[in-house]
């Protein structure tokens, strides 16, 4: 990462903790997976002042890339796709699932040739930033690239599109079947009620 990388990288995980998002325990992740560590990106998404803080870093990242729509999944993203829109002067939609996959509802499309950027708050397996990019690719869009705020996949998650995040988290997780909190006993933590 470069300088600026290295600073917002900082200043986004200090945005995490004065939330309060940062949490220690045993939560089962989207993904199935299993961690000691859980970013509570809605601790975060409380404060609009913050969220603002964070999407303004993101929105920089894409400022020379004439992005005239930014999408997000519901319901995590909503918010984020939002403020990022008003940041680069462009139109927010979300998707939703229907029938186990990624749609357009309530009249939302993308036009010919429209520059999409597609967000996400928080990416392990990357399963759903796939699922977004796949629906605007399927679409007459251009799709610019995708923007998040927390990169905890470990280098796992890669995407065939230009990839900007705020924080690199490495922390373990692991399947059900393997994950040592379940062996020694340790209940499921639940999310919001342990801090570091």
């Amino acid at each position: 990462m470069d300088n600026q990388n290295d600073r917002d990288n900082a200043v986004a995980l200090d945005i995490f903790k004065q939330a309060g998002a940062l949490l220690k325990g045993h939560f089962k992740l989207t993904s199935g997976l299993h961690s000691d560590t859980y970013m509570e990106k809605c601790m975060v998404l409380q404060y609009p002042d913050l969220t603002d803080k964070l999407c303004a870093m993101l929105a920089a990242r894409f400022a020379a890339d004439n992005v005239q729509v930014v999408i997000g999944p519901a319901v995590g993203a909503i918010i984020i796709a939002h403020d990022v829109a008003r940041h680069l002067g462009a139109r927010s939609i979300f998707c939703e699932r229907e029938n186990g996959r990624m749609v357009l509802r309530r009249g939302f499309t993308i036009a010919p040739g429209e520059r999409v950027l597609a967000v996400e708050d928080v990416v392990t397996t990357g399963g759903s930033v796939q699922e977004v990019i796949d629906l605007v690719n399927e679409g007459p869009g251009q799709l610019v690239g995708m923007g998040y705020f927390v990169d905890r996949s470990g280098g796992k998650a890669s995407f065939a599109t230009r990839t900007e995040y705020l924080i690199k988290q490495d922390v373990p997780t692991w399947q059900p079947e393997a994950c040592p909190l379940c062996q020694a006993g340790i209940p499921m933590t639940s999310r919001g009620s342990r801090h570091i």
